[in-house]
């Protein structure tokens, strides 16, 4: 079947069956299996990985599950029927049970080792083997590879189970943590912002597991009590789960010719990257030593525009480190992740992350791991000076990029056709003093405003607090930005009417984000079996940019309450469980 004819007739699948029908497992049937490794997947128990790309693992079901949510936003993308996501069979297949499966699905999962690197620096000392070859996934197992009209997906379970690389831990994630991740990802593809997806959240209604948290209230920066939470297992999907730590792991093993095979790893791994990430800009014809120019080409390109988008809506990551990195460039692993209320370039949720990982910090994380992503690939230049140059040129060119990102992503949030410094950088000390709500500020400024009377609804200190004369300059700021958005438009084109020019901002400015004190009472509630604001929160994110009910802008389009500042779990996170 040629593609036009597949993109005419979209695959539907109403049951585990047909999408059995549809598995392709490309990284088992082209990548190294670890030879240390059982063939039938009992492989739980913390080891070294030496070799191979991945560990054939089989998942842990949790037990008795029962249904959460779904993405029904992606099973339409996927052509998935509603209904499936309750079938029993599908629930067994996401909560972990490939015992049951139709041929020729595999019984057998897989999880993957990689280095880990913060801020541009290895670390081999969390290791529980102190050589680095006991990282890698300790709680997802991948268990599917398909083909869906022409689109390659992964899917894999959060919470599956031990592997060779638990560290000890339990494998577990827990109902809250599986709530924030699935909503995350479905309120990030809502935002337009390349991610992971969500397909399924199912928790187990006998299965708890133990896990630190902070007591009602508490502003503890750690938290300061054991609490008993219920197992849960969502299943995230992408077109792989590569990332820059898995590089590292096999360019550190390439350099230092750890085994015979290591170079060859290195350039399968490189080679599958290629294939499943890139295929449609690199193309198969080159030589190896141009696919690894025109990669890392690409995912600076991707890397750095994902950032941009992180900061146009108030992402903050939190753990930016190499293992968080997806090498297709989109957002993985929403573990400590937050959304700014007041807008403060130092936000950082996490608080083990240090500030080389605060909101505004971003871009030099993600710098960091593009060296990182670099160096990895570097071995297989090694013959090549001239190319060994130009990955370094590429490295030498990241921040001129983020910053030319940066620069475009300010002027269209302020609806700007051209990036105007001295108008940023005055909008951005009145923003920091006043202070203001990152999200609200921006939407209420798509309105365009004729004075400062609407912004006001974003500020959490009334005006008459701010350091004198900081009325004033709002005024005269918001003048010249008025002065601007008339002035501003391409000379060849037609001047855009205000009209316009407020649609075009309010589709870069969203009016809801994922708050942090909005997710709380969401997992709180499933937490006792009620998951209708789970849902409702769903519907609302996944509609991030539109004029929504009344009852909803009162309930999601305001300010940061003043009781949350400060709380544990609310206003900071020291894990993500």
């Amino acid at each position: 079947m040629t593609n036009q004819q597949s993109q005419q007739t979209p695959v539907t699948v109403e049951t585990v069956d047909d999408l059995a029908k549809l598995v392709n497992y490309s990284l088992m049937d082209t990548l190294n299996s670890d030879p240390d490794a059982t063939s039938n997947g009992v492989d739980h128990a913390p080891r070294q990985v030496f070799s191979g790309h991945y560990v054939p693992v089989k998942p842990t079901p949790i037990e008795t599950p029962e249904y959460v949510a779904h993405s029904n936003s992606f099973f339409a993308e996927l052509g998935f029927a509603d209904s499936m996501a309750q079938f029993a069979d599908f629930m067994s297949l996401f909560s972990g049970d490939l015992s049951n499966v139709p041929e020729p699905m595999s019984k057998v999962g897989w999880a993957c080792g990689y280095a880990l690197s913060i801020f541009g620096t290895e670390y081999i000392q969390q290791c529980p083997f102190r050589t680095g070859n006991g990282y890698g996934d300790g709680r997802a197992v991948s268990v599917l590879e398909a083909v869906i009209n022409d689109k390659r997906w992964e899917m894999q379970l959060k919470g599956g189970g031990r592997t060779p690389y638990c560290r000890g831990a339990d494998g577990r994630a827990v109902l809250r943590s599986s709530v924030r991740e699935f909503l995350a990802q479905e309120h990030m593809h809502a935002l337009g912002v390349p991610t992971s997806r969500s397909l399924s959240l199912y928790v187990s209604k006998t299965e708890t597991v133990q896990r630190p948290w902070y007591s009602e209230g508490s502003n503890a920066q750690d938290p300061d009590q054991m609490i008993t939470e219920a197992v849960a297992i969502s299943t995230r999907v992408a077109p792989s789960f590569i990332r820059v730590g898995q590089l590292e792991l096999f360019g550190r093993r390439a350099r230092k010719q750890e085994h015979p095979q290591a170079m060859a790893e290195l350039e399968q791994l490189m080679l599958h990257l290629v294939d499943r990430e890139y295929a449609d800009v690199i193309d198969q014809q080159l030589t190896n030593e141009e696919k690894v120019l025109l990669l890392a080409r690409e995912f600076r390109s991707r890397l750095t525009s994902l950032i941009a988008n992180w900061i146009r809506v108030g992402y903050c990551q939190g753990n930016f480190n190499s293992d968080n990195c997806a090498a297709g460039g989109f957002t993985l692993d929403y573990g400590p992740f937050g959304f700014c209320d007041v807008f403060n370039p130092q936000y950082q949720p996490w608080t083990g992350g240090g500030q080389h990982f605060a909101f505004l910090n971003q871009g030099v994380a993600a710098e960091r791991n593009f060296l990182m992503f670099c160096s990895a690939l570097s071995p297989l230049l090694m013959s090549k000076p001239d190319y060994l140059e130009q990955l370094q040129q590429l490295v030498n060119g990241f921040s001129a990029e983020m910053e030319a990102k940066m620069e475009q992503m300010w002027a269209a949030k302020l609806g700007l056709s051209t990036f105007d410094t001295a108008l940023f950088n005055e909008l951005e000390t009145l923003m920091l003093q006043t202070p203001v709500d990152y999200t609200l500020f921006f939407r209420e400024l798509s309105s365009l405003p004729d004075d400062i009377g609407p912004l006001t609804k974003s500020f959490y200190r009334d005006l008459s607090q701010a350091p004198k004369g900081f009325e004033q300059r709002w005024s005269a700021w918001l003048t010249q930005w008025q002065s601007l958005l008339g002035s501003a438009s391409d000379t060849n084109k037609k001047p855009r009417s205000r009209d316009e020019i407020a649609s075009q901002m309010k589709l870069v400015n969203p009016k809801y984000t994922l708050r942090e004190w909005l997710l709380v009472p969401a997992y709180q509630q499933a937490s006792v079996g009620n998951y209708s604001l789970v849902r409702e929160l769903q519907d609302v994110m996944t509609q991030p940019y539109a004029e929504q009910s009344q009852d909803v802008e009162d309930k999601y389009y305001r300010i940061k309450a003043s009781e949350f500042f400060g709380v544990g779990g609310c206003s900071h996170l020291s894990c993500s469980s």
